[in-house]
C-alpha cells in the first residue's frame, strides 16, 4: 500500500514541486494551504507523515503541531516541519512540540526524500523494545505504541515513545545520549545537541508526577529509576 502524505504549505508552487516528485517516488500526496483545515484533514486522509509549514494563513505551523499532538486520533503521525525559520529557538521549539524533524528553506529535494523515508522507514536494526512494559503505574504496548499511565492513555510523539520505551525496558540502566540518538531516531534524521534534553523535558511533563523516575546522570545521559 502506498504511504500518504499531507503537504500543509500557502505556497502552490512549492506544493506542487514536493507533491510532484513525491508522486513519483510512489507516495499518495494531498495538500492543505489553510492552517484551519490541517487537523480535519489529518483526520479524514490518516497520512503517515506531514510536511507542515510554519508561515501559514488561519493558523501558524507552531499551533498546528500543538493541535496534532495533542488530539488521540492524529497524535500518532510523524510531522517533517519544513520552514524558512532555521534559528536554535525556532528548531527546539518545533522539537518540544513533537515534530520528528525539521528541514529549513532553501533545501535539496535530495535530502528532504531522504528525510521522510528515513521517517517513515519501517523494520530497521534500532533497538526494539519488549511487546509489553509495566513499570510502576505505567503500561507501555509496543506493538500499538500505546502508552497508558494510571489506566489513562497519554499521547507521545514516535520519538518520545521511543524513549520512554527505550528507558522503561531497563531500569536502572544508564543511556548516553549517544546511544538514544543510535536507538530512538532513524538513520540520517536531522538532530542537534539538545535534541535528546529536549524530548526527554517533553517526555517528562507528560508523565507528571512520575516525571522524577527519570533521572539526568550528568555528563553521560538518561535513565529510569529501579
Amino acid at each position: 500500500m502506498k504511504k500518504k502524505i499531507l503537504i500543509v504549505e500557502d505556497d502552490a508552487d512549492l506544493a506542487d514541486m514536493i507533491g510532484y516528485n513525491l508522486r513519483q517516488e510512489d507516495f499518495t500526496t494531498r495538500v492543505v494551504n489553510n492552517g484551519l483545515k490541517v487537523l480535519s484533514m489529518a483526520k479524514m486522509f490518516r497520512p503517515d507523515l506531514i510536511i507542515l509549514g510554519l508561515v501559514l494563513p488561519g493558523m501558524d505551523g507552531f499551533e498546528i503541531c500543538k493541535r496534532l499532538k495533542s488530539n488521540e486520533k492524529v497524535s500518532y503521525i510523524p510531522i517533517l516541519i519544513l520552514t524558512v525559520k532555521s534559528s536554535e529557538v525556532d528548531i527546539v521549539l518545533g522539537l518540544e512540540l513533537g515534530a520528528d524533524d525539521y528541514v529549513t528553506k532553501p533545501f535539496s529535494l535530495r535530502v528532504l526524500l531522504a528525510r521522510i523515508k528515513n521517517i517513515l522507514r519501517r523494520g530497521d536494526d534500532h533497538y526494539k523494545p519488549p511487546s509489553r512494559i509495566n513499570y510502576y503505574s505505567l503500561s507501555i504496548d509496543s506493538e500499538n505504541r500505546a502508552v497508558l499511565l494510571n489506566q489513562k492513555c497519554i499521547n507521545l510523539s514516535k520519538t518520545e515513545f521511543n524513549i520512554l520505551a527505550l528507558l522503561a525496558s531497563k531500569p536502572g540502566r544508564v543511556f548516553s545520549r549517544d546511544s538514544m540518538l543510535e536507538n530512538c531516531w532513524p538513520d540520517g534524521v536531522f538532530v542537534i545537541d539538545r535534541a535528546v534534553d529536549v524530548h526527554i523535558n517533553a517526555v517528562r511533563k507528560k508523565l507528571g508526577r512520575m516525571a522524577s523516575r527519570i533521572e539526568t546522570v550528568r555528563g553521560i545521559g538518561y535513565r529510569m529509576k529501579e
